[in-house]
């Protein structure tokens, strides 16, 4: 690994390495690919990659195969963060034992395996203060398994278990707020980040992995199958998630929040929605007081952060 300085500023500035191999099944246009990609472009030395089940690892480590160039585990939908403490835990021996520092554990879970089945283990890590960094790649369902809703589904997104018709028009609870129950652990360092800013994600990357204790990382990751849009759109979507405030892009370090990404002339939500089909019925008459609800969902959170920004508390 070469010697990369821990912040960059244009593409140029990225090492050539590629830790992640290409060839993988992960579906054109997935947005998880990408965000490993990119990841992996800020680690600073060796590096041990835990993988709980989901699209990354079904796709990624197809017997005999595998598309991970440094070292890898997989482990259950529900344990991820548990078994990356124990791998920081027996790094801290070998530190002790070697007199030098080997390894850094990053984590990478879906939504499902992080909002949902995982969010226990990823607590207690959090609770314990492990030195490791937690990515979430949040495609805002169940995609490996049918595209079933998760506890990252925003509100009325069509699933295969919160389908759009007549009784639901799809789901009918609004997202959780990942990185607000990181920060509430009172740990170092929680921060959003999108595909469609690759600079920014690389960066707080690499300035979690510069920070001692447990990190969370929440990036958005669109996906083709689940969303409903051509390959070809992933980081405009990304982008618009962005650009309309539906995904703002900040970070929370020692309680203290900063919008990175500033959006003070939001795009109208609806520029976001009419290029996927899992929102397409919420561009229908009958459904407009979920668009609206869901609008002011997104407004509320904008706010709050503005707020928080502004008053520096310690949240």
């Amino acid at each position: 690994m070469s010697g990369q300085a821990p912040f960059v500023k244009t593409p140029k500035d990225l090492p050539r390495e590629e830790w992640f191999a290409p060839g993988h099944r992960l579906c054109a246009g997935c947005g998880v690919g990408i965000i490993v990609k990119l990841a992996l472009k800020a680690i600073r030395g060796p590096t041990i990659v835990v993988n709980p089940t989901g699209c990354l690892e079904v796709a990624t480590t197809c017997y005999p195969y595998s598309a991970w160039k440094l070292p890898y585990v997989h482990v259950a939908f529900e344990n991820a963060a548990a078994v990356a403490s124990g791998i920081v835990e027996a790094i801290n021996i070998l530190n002790k034992k070697r007199g030098k520092k080997l390894h850094d554990v990053i984590v990478f879970a879906g939504d499902g395996g992080t909002f949902d089945i995982g969010l226990q283990s990823l607590s207690g890590a959090l609770e314990r203060g492990h030195n490791l960094l937690y990515i979430c790649y949040d495609n805002e369902a169940y995609m490996n398994t049918g595209i079933q809703r998760s506890g990252a589904t925003p509100l009325g997104a069509a699933t295969t278990t919160s389908p759009a018709g007549k009784v639901i028009p799809g789901k009918q609870q609004r997202k959780k707020d990942l990185i607000g129950i990181a920060a509430a652990h009172r740990i170092p360092y929680a921060a959003t980040a999108s595909i469609s800013h690759p600079i920014d994600l690389v960066n707080k990357v690499r300035k979690a992995l510069e920070i001692p204790g447990p990190k969370v990382l929440h990036v958005l990751a669109p996906c083709v199958r689940g969303w409903g849009y051509p390959p070809s759109d992933s980081v405009k979507i990304a982008r618009l998630a962005v650009e309309t405030r539906f995904f703002p892009v900040y970070e929370v370090e020692n309680g203290r929040v900063k919008i990175n990404i500033k959006v003070d002339k939001p795009k109208p939500l609806e520029e976001f929605l009419k290029l996927q089909r899992r929102f397409a019925h919420l561009l229908k008459p009958e459904n407009a007081h979920v668009l609206e609800q869901l609008k002011k969902n997104v407004e509320e959170n904008w706010e709050r952060l503005v707020k928080l920004e502004e008053s520096g508390v310690i949240i």
